[in-house]
């Protein structure tokens, strides 16, 4: 065991309660903390980041179990919403995770940021949907959760900064949203590890512990720690007032924006 090992419970820690109060993965938050880790841990750099985004998919699995279960204990969750939106989720997902290897990133991180900024001023601003809003039908779900599957394998991240919005767009209540979304997280997050494994079989130079783009000492010290964190963040969740849910979610949406944009402009 290496020092650097130490590290990742740390990051467990962080994304276990994000995962629990937000209902996201916390893959966004946690995938650059890896890829510099693995940077400094001198892993390859054609393969540091594919590691860093295969990690933080694996861990998502566990991490949304745990977060669902305690959001379901507050009767949080829309399971009605989880089976429509699941099959697109796990499509679009598994898809992402085998083109994130050439798919142009700089064009989708712009559009990205642009979308993630929207949605976040809309819940700091408290916008309130038209009152006939509503989820769309299933072929509608579908195409949403291919859409928006794609789009978190290619970030890792759980969905929750799409699904979320969407939900309270169609008029969910914000902590049914972020309940559901914990649940969502958990497909998400098989197909896109299924990907990520698979993709990266065969790859030459992958570190010692390796299973295809999955560092399992990482992904083991995250999921240790924040399988335990994930229930304390969803308890205050339902202790926050909906302004105040929907505030700081908002705020956490466009911190990640900006670190994104950052990325773009300096990269």
């Amino acid at each position: 065991m290496t020092v650097w090992w130490l590290a990742y419970p740390l990051l467990g820690v962080f994304a276990g309660f994000v995962a629990g109060l937000f209902g996201v993965g916390g893959g966004l938050t946690i995938v650059p903390l890896l890829f510099m880790l693995f940077t400094a841990q001198d892993f390859p750099v054609e393969h540091s980041m594919h590691l860093a985004l295969g990690t933080s998919m694996a861990t998502i699995m566990l991490t949304s179990i745990s977060s669902m279960r305690a959001h379901h204990s507050h009767g949080a969750v829309r399971w009605d919403i989880v089976k429509s939106f699941a099959p697109g989720l796990m499509i679009g997902t598994l898809g992402g995770s085998f083109i994130a290897t050439w798919v142009p990133t700089r064009p989708l991180a712009i559009v990205f940021t642009a979308i993630v900024y929207y949605a976040s001023l809309q819940m700091m601003l408290d916008f309130k949907p038209k009152p006939h809003s509503q989820l769309p039908g299933t072929l509608g779900m579908v195409i949403a959760g291919t859409l928006f599957g794609m789009v978190s394998s290619l970030v890792a991240a759980g969905g929750g900064f799409l699904t979320i919005p969407f939900m309270v767009f169609c008029n969910v209540v914000i902590h049914q949203a972020v309940g559901t979304s914990s649940a969502l997280g958990f497909p998400i997050a098989v197909a896109g590890t299924i990907g990520y494994i698979l993709s990266g079989l065969k790859t030459p130079g992958l570190p010692e512990f390796s299973l295809g783009y999955i560092y399992l000492p990482a992904f083991i010290g995250v999921v240790a720690i924040s399988f335990l964190l994930a229930p304390v963040g969803a308890r205050l969740a339902h202790t926050l007032p909906v302004k105040h849910l929907k505030g700081a979610f908002g705020g956490f949406l466009a911190l990640l924006a900006t670190k994104m944009l950052h990325g773009l402009l300096t990269g």
